[in-house]
């Protein structure tokens, strides 16, 4: 009878047991472009409204919305 083969899965902390700075890095990289998704996204939204509405006032109000909001999912990711 063949000997069972044992495979231990490796946690996260044991491929990488440095800290080196990588969550720092994902942070620095993260904020930015939740920010620059919320102005594309919600800006868009506003363009089309404004588009589709002819009032010219949803594209800043889709822009600062999507500032805040953006700003908002960072500071629950990052800021608590």
């Amino acid at each position: 009878m063949a000997p069972a083969i044992v495979v231990h899965a490796m946690s996260e902390q044991e491929r990488r047991p440095e800290k080196d700075g990588r969550d720092f890095a994902d942070a620095a990289w993260s904020v930015p472009n939740y920010l620059l998704a919320g102005i594309l996204v919600w800006g868009g939204i506003g363009w089309l409204l404004s588009h589709l509405t002819g009032v010219h006032a949803f594209i800043p109000i889709g822009v600062v919305l999507g500032v805040v909001l953006a700003g908002y999912l960072v500071y629950l990711k990052y800021g608590r």
